[in-house]
């Protein structure tokens, strides 16, 4: 059985090597040794001294590192993986890069006749840790399919999503999603504590509903318990948020809500919590896989909106709650501001069109 290669075993990569090994002779690289001597203890494999080495010996290298300049020193370095792997061999970039590293590094690869797709990936450490992430991938079919296979001992779902770059332009897509969730969880939250609810009641009710999220079912005790230290960090999500952004400014998209939070991230930052989980946004106001993506997407991607929700009710139900929250102090920057937005829709003679007619709205302002 041939070797598996996989490089940087941080809190993603250690689990992720781990499950390959269980099923694949595995070869490791870290900058860190002490890293690597620990994943050594904990699963079964050995230890390479230099991407080159792993080059040598394995035809699938995986990788899950920093940015795109360690990216690029990992296969184009001086020891770097492209110095020594064989024509034919497939290179499974998981890092969240720009998806323009990712066609610079297939471009590269494919001169010495060697496939690199890219693959960033989402569900964090926990998704690492029990081997279901969900990634995302651009590159070449008939090399996607073979890593495929060794995907799979890691993830629950995988998809091409096209060329190169595509995976990365997914991923800056799931990004964009999880700031407005995680930044409503956290408002919706602090608003429960100032008007006098039982949190835990409130989460129990409306997750049965269409608030529900990932971020609602696996955050929401945890904020409340004011208990940060796990998770993905602010940090990564502010480096993933300036990829979207600046991917968003080269396509003319002006996001809005994820300038916003990327600001407030910055703020927690400042309170020193680089390396909080991202749902500490609810730490800043004390000091989503949502239903409506899986049930909104399609109609909206359709311009079809004469159903649901419709957009003159929401803006009664957020009047009241902005009333409320002024009574108890507390100030919803994003609800005040998606409730200025929802007018926009009512001038446009929206006022019966349902909520997620928001994309029509930025359509409309391009």
């Amino acid at each position: 059985m041939k070797t598996r290669g996989f490089i940087g075993l941080g809190v993603m990569g250690f689990p992720m090597a781990g499950y390959i090994s269980m099923k694949y002779p595995t070869l490791v690289f870290n900058r860190s040794v002490a890293k690597a001597e620990n994943w050594i203890k904990t699963y079964k494999g050995e230890i390479g001294n230099s991407p080159a080495e792993l080059g040598n010996v394995c035809e699938e290298i995986y990788m899950c590192i920093g940015n795109d300049d360690d990216v690029r020193e990992v296969i184009s370095g001086e020891n770097g993986i492209l110095s020594s792997i064989s024509p034919g061999g497939i290179i499974v970039d998981h890092t969240t890069t720009s998806s323009i590293l990712s066609r610079e590094m297939s471009e590269m690869c494919l001169k010495k006749r060697v496939h690199y797709i890219d693959a960033p990936v989402s569900g964090g450490q926990a998704g690492a840790e029990n081997g279901s992430l969900t990634i995302m991938a651009g590159g070449d079919k008939d090399a996607f399919e073979k890593v495929n296979i060794t995907m799979n001992c890691y993830a629950k779902f995988t998809k091409l999503m096209g060329s190169s770059g595509a995976g990365q332009l997914t991923k800056m897509v799931n990004q964009i999603c999880i700031a407005g969730l995680v930044q409503g969880l956290a408002e919706g939250i602090y608003f429960s504590e100032k008007a006098g609810l039982v949190t835990e009641e409130v989460i129990e009710v409306i997750s049965k509903g269409a608030a529900q999220s990932w971020q609602m079912d696996n955050r929401w005790e945890s904020m409340s318990q004011d208990h940060y230290d796990h998770g993905f960090a602010v940090e990564h999500m502010r480096k993933d948020l300036k990829i979207a952004m600046q991917e968003a400014e080269k396509q003319g998209v002006n996001l809005e809500i994820t300038k916003l939070i990327d600001g407030f991230y910055e703020d927690i930052q400042k309170m020193g919590g680089s390396r909080w989980d991202t749902s500490s946004l609810l730490k800043r106001l004390q000091a989503a896989q949502s239903w409506q993506m899986d049930n909104r997407w399609e109609s909206m991607s359709q311009d079809h909106y004469d159903h649901g929700f419709a957009v003159d009710h929401m803006r009664k139900d957020l009047k009241i709650a902005m009333q409320e929250a002024e009574k108890q102090g507390v100030n919803l920057e994003i609800t005040k501001l998606i409730d200025g937005f929802y007018e926009d829709i009512q001038k446009m003679g929206g006022s019966r069109w349902d909520t997620s007619s928001l994309l029509k709205r930025l359509q409309n302002n391009d």
